[in-house]
């Protein structure tokens, strides 16, 4: 397999639009990285420069330590799966999964093996005979899939391969992916603007904005550390909550006013709020971090149910302040009711601020 470096990578289409402005990543030897962000922050086409299907308009892309800008897609060993499958109507199972090796004059027997193999881990042997119109949208993407791993690439690329299928099957994807993923011990880079799918498989994830990377690192790092506020929204479900606060000080407490409510500041994290005092800041908390409690006491907020979601495990409640939406997650022996008032202390080490003009995270990461 391979290392893949993005050094000061840029995608700049006619008119001036940058697409991709200046990534800098680095896919280790065998690692999973997502790459995950809303429609339009430039994530499909980074993969796409990556895969040769797009021209590189600055920086450069190095595979196994080889610049690859100007290497044609078919020499730089490597495999993608689109959104679509892309499979031929016409052929069978196994003349689509053993076509490229046939084109590349693949001896017979060795397309055989490979074919096999690879249908053996996919679990879609009995379907090799079958046409795609004959198969499930989670057996076609199984093709897919197997069509990349006969060609023993090395690097596996896919292009949101999950959107298409229903909500039940795509769980049952992620998981045979990242399966897939330590039995090949394989380099894999893997787009979604789901972040549950970015959370569940990535031993790294890189989260894009507008073109930009924002932040990368490990799921559970991301997730408790997020560099700003649309990394912090946007990694976790339920979002984090966001409540605008006037900081104060009183006495050695950091005091956070919301205005309906007021509540201290965690005390390892007063140190950096204290040159926030007198401004505002946004209060970030995530809603599993949103314990309900009977009555009012000296750390919590009263806020009004707009929304009850019940889900089995457990309940997501819609709230708001005076002016303000939350959201808080509640264990589902608890009844409410749209219009009760309810009571909740945040767990406040676990509060993240950011700043009101850069949005940028206050608390520094422990890097």
């Amino acid at each position: 397999m391979a290392k893949v470096e993005l050094k000061s990578i840029s995608k700049v289409y006619d008119g001036g639009v940058r697409a991709v402005d200046n990534a800098n990543i680095v896919v280790e030897d065998k690692e999973f990285v997502v790459l995950v962000g809303p429609s339009g922050c430039g994530k499909s086409t980074t993969l796409r420069m990556v895969a040769g299907l797009e021209d590189i308009t600055e920086g450069e892309l190095l595979i196994d330590g080889e610049k690859m800008n100007d290497v044609p897609p078919k020499d730089r060993n490597i495999a993608m799966v689109f959104q679509n499958y892309a499979l031929y109507p016409h052929m069978s199972v196994y003349e689509n999964m053993a076509f490229g090796l046939r084109i590349k004059k693949v001896p017979k027997a060795e397309i055989d093996k490979r074919v096999h193999e690879a249908a053996r881990i996919l679990d879609i042997e009995k379907f090799l005979d079958r046409k795609p119109k004959a198969l499930s949208g989670g057996q076609r993407q199984r093709v897919a899939v197997g069509r990349a791993i006969v060609r023993n690439p090395k690097v596996f690329l896919f292009d949101e391969p999950l959107s298409n299928l229903d909500a039940k099957l795509r769980v049952q994807m992620r998981a045979e992916l990242s399966d897939l993923h330590l039995r090949l011990n394989a380099t894999m880079i893997y787009v979604t603007h789901d972040q549950v799918e970015a959370m569940t498989m990535a031993n790294k994830i890189v989260v894009m904005k507008d073109g930009k990377v924002q932040q990368i690192g490990s799921p559970l790092f991301l997730y408790n550390y997020p560099i700003n506020k649309f990394v912090a929204g946007f990694i976790g479900s339920p979002p984090m909550n966001f409540l605008a606060v006037k900081v104060r000080e009183e006495g050695s407490s950091i005091i956070l006013d919301e205005g309906s409510f007021k509540i201290k500041a965690d005390p390892s994290h007063i140190e950096h709020l204290k040159k926030y005092v007198g401004k505002d800041v946004f209060f970030g908390i995530r809603p599993e971090d949103m314990n309900y409690e009977e009555k009012e006491g000296s750390n919590t907020m009263t806020v009004k149910v707009t929304v009850v979601e019940p889900l089995g495990a457990d309940i997501h409640l819609w709230l708001t302040t005076e002016t303000q939406p939350l959201v808080a997650r509640t264990e589902p022996n608890r009844t409410f009711k749209v219009g009760d008032t309810a009571v909740f202390s945040p767990r406040m080490e676990k509060a993240r601020y950011f700043d009101k003009e850069t949005e940028l995270a206050i608390i520094p990461s422990p890097e």
